[in-house]
């Protein structure tokens, strides 16, 4: 295969066919999003053991709990694709809405009107369901896209496209809309990044390496995050059963996560009491902890943390443990080490709480609740494209709105500038 040209065919037929998705209207997409989901329940079987050849495939190449985790499919996540696409079928429009229109003193209107991007370009590791994710949300917002799932993947991939083309098709729409690249050449992801004239943003999904490699080597904007490394406060106003249950699902519900945390801060205050629980229950679930010296003098089995544990994100059964004088420390803490990813408070002072939702420099921060739930599925978005720790365009969770733009429209009636 020569992959510059097909690349190039690839862009040429998603740049077309964007042109097309842009004016499509709402029940043609939805029809699209629906028909997508009918296909996935007639082919289930079909993905699933195309997903069972990839976890075979990957456990002989050596790939870690981490990827094998994200690379499976199990039926719960199977069926959370079909409850995706049926959340964002369910979603307002974004495309065509005009906003802040008002008149100027020389008569015209003016406004804001909501438009896609464009064509954008997917890259991600392991994970078949954001094929399904991206695809999605690219359609609903009017965009067409290319994704480039990584190689573990590609049979669980190849069949999933051939079910999205199938609901584009049965809704009027045309099938390059989404196109899954079918070679796992890594040349084609070279290709993909560097032709501004058919892609007009990348969105990197996978490890810390892939989005360093995509963020120096892209001609094309990118959205993008590199790592997760979230952390909890339990401050010594906290709800003591609360912060039990933050912190340990917050840790243990799924480790190969970027919304998992990684570094569990704990003020003095509190720290004798809800140290030793929170110790048995990581212990019992097999966590490794490494902590300060502070840390380790209440927990005799935890071993010394490091400089770089505080910046690491592991994803797995390891958590960095630090006592800290308070929020003050806390805040400095987090906003030195922290990938601006998620943090959490766990407190019952207000004050506090406002103050670290306020100077807490992340893309997600949250009062008493586990940092998993920083995911566009959790935020009502009906699925998500990925997590921007940018400060520009999009940030957070991106969904339906974070894959448009906007652009000024004037209204007249023949004005003319004096």
């Amino acid at each position: 295969m020569n992959i510059e040209q097909y690349m190039q065919d690839l862009g040429q037929r998603a740049r077309a066919a964007s042109r097309l998705m842009a004016r499509a209207d709402a029940g043609a997409k939805n029809a699209a999003l629906l028909g997508i989901a009918a296909a996935l329940r007639e082919q289930r079987e079909a993905i699933l053991a195309a997903n069972r050849e990839d976890m075979a495939a990957g456990r002989e190449n050596g790939l870690d709990a981490a990827l094998l985790d994200r690379l499976e499919l199990t039926p719960a996540r199977f069926e959370a694709m079909i409850e995706g696409l049926s959340q964002v079928a369910a979603l307002p429009d974004p495309v065509g809405g005009i906003t802040d229109l008002n008149y100027r003193p020389t008569g015209i209107q003016v406004g804001r009107m909501r438009v896609p991007l464009g064509v954008i370009g997917i890259i991600y590791e392991s994970r078949p369901n954001v094929t399904i994710d991206a695809a999605a949300l690219c359609l609903k917002s009017g965009n067409a896209a290319i994704l480039r799932g990584g190689s573990e993947a590609i049979r669980a991939n190849q069949a999933i496209a051939a079910c999205v083309r199938a609901g584009l098709a049965s809704a009027g729409l045309p099938e390059d809309a989404v196109q899954v690249i079918e070679t796992t050449d890594r040349a084609a992801v070279g290709e993909l990044i560097t032709h501004p004239e058919y892609v007009d943003v990348i969105v990197p999904r996978g490890g810390k390496g892939l989005i360093e490699r995509i963020s120096r080597d892209a001609r094309v904007p990118v959205i993008k995050h590199l790592d997760g490394n979230c952390h909890v406060y339990i401050d010594d106003q906290a709800d003591e059963d609360k912060a039990l249950r933050v912190a340990i699902n917050a840790k243990t519900h799924r480790y190969g996560t970027c919304n998992t945390m990684e570094t569990l801060l704990v003020a003095e205050g509190i720290a004798e009491r809800i140290l030793p629980p929170l110790a048995a229950a990581y212990a019992e679930a097999g966590v490794e902890l490494r902590g300060c010296e502070r840390a380790r003098a209440l927990i005799s089995d935890m071993k010394q943390a490091v400089d770089a544990d505080w910046y690491e994100e592991y994803l797995a059964p390891v958590l960095a443990v630090k006592v800290v004088s308070g929020l003050d420390e806390a805040i400095e803490h987090i906003n030195h080490y922290s990938s601006a990813h998620t943090e959490s408070i766990i407190t019952e002072n207000y004050t506090r709480a406002r103050r670290f939702l306020a100077e807490v420099d992340s893309s997600s921060v949250m009062v008493n609740a586990s940092t998993r739930f920083a995911d566009g599925f959790e935020y009502g978005l009906g699925a998500e494209i990925g997590i921007s720790t940018d400060k520009l365009h999009a940030r957070g969770p991106v969904g339906l709105e974070g894959l448009t733009s906007e652009k000024w429209v004037v209204l007249g009636d023949g004005h003319i500038r004096q």
